[in-house]
């Protein structure tokens, strides 16, 4: 009973990165899920491109009223440089000292 939808990115026809969309049509909620680029080609540009590339597709859904996205100390700085704000942040969630971030989408606000 979930829609999701999955991007894969790719550079000279190989995939070097992927990120999803999940709707929570209820909450009126799109949700950014398992954004990821390989290691070799992260500070590349990639990761932003397919993050406004989602945000996009969410904005022209007049179903959607925010975004989120939930993930960790690790990459909570990346979303925050493209307009996204902590809104709870829970300790050891994910596993021993890998907290989740639970952020929202403000930059259009």
């Amino acid at each position: 009973h979930e829609i999701e939808v999955y991007y894969i990115t790719l550079l000279n026809d190989k995939i070097v990165g992927a990120g999803g969309i999940n709707f929570n049509q209820q909450l009126k909620n799109g949700i950014l899920s398992w954004g990821m680029i390989h290691p070799d080609y992260q500070r590349m540009s990639i990761g932003s491109a397919l993050l406004n590339h989602r945000i996009e597709v969410l904005k022209n859904k007049q179903e959607i009223d925010t975004i989120t996205v939930r993930t960790s100390q690790l990459v909570f700085k990346f979303y925050e440089k493209h307009g996204f704000e902590v809104t709870e942040i829970v300790k050891d969630y994910w596993a021993k000292d890998f907290d989740l971030y639970n952020m929202i989408y403000t930059e259009d606000q």
